[in-house]
């Protein structure tokens, strides 16, 4: 008894010299930390969230209401990150298991010789428990904590990925009408500058117009004929990238691009909510937090390995020296055996070490996972408040400049102002045309943006 006592004491003298186990900040403290302490918010009291919108209220495009449950069902990413979940699964199914014994049936026979010259059989038959450790200490249960975290872990990067692939097919389908806007304009700015160059070859056939008006009038058709081989190829780009988010080919049923992006306008009364909602609806901060508690469990089965591991080892059934009564006489066995590690070369303390490490790094990511919510809310708090006016401001401009190419053309026809007025406001005209297409496309990407980053997509 006394040896046993020495024994027990001998190892938690060993086990203590991991050390004190310094203060781990919780997750609430940790994001506390992280939150920046100026933040701006927007939107009505009465307004729906963005997380508790879903998709299908969001986007109300028809070619969307068909494109995102086609990605959702054949993404491969997605396909990915749900194998993730059962793989996390089976991972703590195998953890959970090492927390009971493992019995196995069997039968088995021996024969050896004796120092008689005679022959000693052995038969026995019953259950048998090999190497059961008891977790006294805690190291089975605190592997098995940290894999239960993966599998929330894993279940949040789904969701996540769900998330950016909503966000991502949104987005491809708002590049691919910014296309089909852009081809119309070339189109339409194509013909007029060929209307334009035929009548300044006839001018100057007839001796009216000079070759410089002509050549100018040459240089900006093709200018345009460029811009629109330009624009086919993006147009073909863009539907390509699509065609890989929805896992497979664009429907033939799909109603074709109309080029019109009021169908991300619903997106523009989407009220931005509060900071809290951003902690607790992301995915990606959800996924952040249970990898950290992963890590804290993996710090207290790390600590545990410097504790002695207890093991049983036994058996129950029968036994006999002859096959034919072996069913008669019942047989058991005991074995319980005590390890501590001496000396190991460092291995306990290093796992500790790296295990705190990993904590670390969980931390780091959990807090920078905060951070960029933040960022990106911040971000598309901006741009909502800023692309909105530029847009206006640029559709000002279009329709000044419209008026500007009308002015010209009459005077040009009067013969009141040259050729090169004339091509100068279409020119203008088509560069103000492109460059608001492009704002309104970001404005609705966005809106995109800040939907996803206030948790939204479910």
């Amino acid at each position: 008894m006394k040896t046993s006592l020495t024994l027990i004491t001998a190892a938690a003298l060993l086990a203590a010299c991991a050390g004190p186990e310094p203060k781990r900040p919780a997750a609430s403290e940790a994001a506390a930390a992280a939150v920046p302490p100026a933040f701006p918010q927007a939107g009505g009291p009465g307004g729906t969230a963005a997380a508790e919108l879903p998709w299908a209220q969001a986007f109300k495009g028809e070619r969307l209401q068909k494109l995102i449950p086609l990605a959702l069902a054949n993404n491969r990413d997605l396909r990915i990150a749900a194998l993730n979940i059962e793989t996390a699964r089976a991972s703590a199914a195998a953890r959970d298991a090492d927390l009971w014994p493992t019995v196995n049936a069997g039968i088995s026979g021996s024969r050896t010789p004796t120092a008689a010259g005679g022959i000693n059989s052995v038969y026995q038959a019953g259950l048998q428990v090999s190497a059961y450790e008891l977790d006294l200490f805690g190291r089975l249960r605190g592997l098995s904590a940290a894999a239960a975290a993966q599998v929330l872990a894993a279940q949040s990067n789904q969701q996540a990925v769900r998330t950016a692939l909503v966000a991502a097919v949104a987005n491809a389908e708002i590049a691919l009408q910014a296309d089909e806007a852009l081809l119309k304009i070339t189109r339409d700015t194509l013909g007029t500058r060929e209307q334009s160059l035929s009548l300044t070859r006839q001018r100057f056939d007839g001796g009216v117009s000079s070759e410089l008006d002509l050549r100018s009038a040459e240089s900006s058709w093709q200018a345009a004929r460029a811009v629109l081989a330009q624009a086919q190829r993006q147009r073909q780009l863009d539907e390509n990238a699509l065609a890989l988010l929805i896992g497979g080919p664009l429907p033939a049923d799909l109603p074709a691009p109309t080029g019109d992006l009021a169908d991300f306008e619903p997106l523009a009364e989407l009220p931005a909510g509060l900071p809290s909602e951003v902690l607790t609806r992301r995915p990606d901060i959800r996924q952040a937090e249970f990898q950290l508690g992963a890590s804290d469990a993996n710090i207290n089965a790390a600590r545990a390995a410097f504790w002695p591991r207890i093991t049983l080892t036994g058996s129950v059934g029968t036994a006999s020296g002859h096959l034919s009564d072996l069913f008669k006489n019942s047989a058991w066995s005991f074995a319980p055996s005590l390890v501590q590690p001496l000396f190991d070369a460092g291995r306990n303390r290093a796992n500790l070490n790296s295990a705190r490490a990993s904590r670390d790094i969980a931390l780091a990511q959990y807090e920078k996972a905060i951070q960029t919510a933040f960022r990106e809310v911040a971000d598309g708090l901006a741009g909502r408040a800023t692309l909105a006016e530029q847009r206006a401001a640029l559709a000002a401009q279009v329709d000044a400049e419209t008026r500007r190419l009308n002015a010209a053309e009459q005077r040009y026809t009067a013969g009141v102002s040259s050729a090169l007025d004339r091509l100068d406001a279409q020119r203008s005209l088509f560069a103000a045309q492109q460059t608001l297409v492009q704002v309104q496309s970001q404005r609705a990407q966005n809106l995109v943006a800040l939907y996803r980053a206030l948790g939204g997509g479910g």
